[in-house]
């Protein structure tokens, strides 16, 4: 079967139990440390590295290798105004009539709440 040039062929990776053993401990070890991310700095990012970001992101496996996705990269500022407003509507309506009292106990330490500036703080929003 012959691949379409821009594709990599996949070439299957046989390590031994203990290797594989370390490899998925390590995976684990980074992906636990991962957390949900409220604050933004204002600092501008350039734009090379979020194109690059975008070049990373578009690589991701899909069937039959078509990534089907398609991201919106935004810097003006009134378009993100418009975005946390859609946001903060949203987060209004879950926090006011869809969270269990479960899940707003477990919220509440955290201080989050239907609020999203950092959706006007980050020098872009990807979506």
């Amino acid at each position: 079967m012959s691949q379409p040039p821009d594709q990599i062929a996949y070439r299957p990776h046989a390590y031994p139990p203990d290797e594989m053993e370390r490899r998925a401990a390590a995976f684990y070890a980074e992906m636990s440390r991962r957390r949900t991310v409220r604050d933004f700095s204002d600092r501008p990012v350039p734009r090379a590295v979020i194109e690059d970001a975008l070049r990373t992101a578009g690589t991701a496996p899909s069937g039959a290798h078509q990534q089907p996705w398609s991201f919106v990269v935004v810097q003006d500022p009134a378009i993100k105004r418009e975005i946390r407003a859609a946001a903060e509507a949203e987060e209004h309506e879950f926090y006011t009539h869809r969270a269990t009292p479960e899940w707003l106990a477990a919220l509440a330490p955290l201080g989050t709440d239907e609020r999203k500036p950092f959706l006007e703080t980050a020098p872009y929003l990807i979506a």
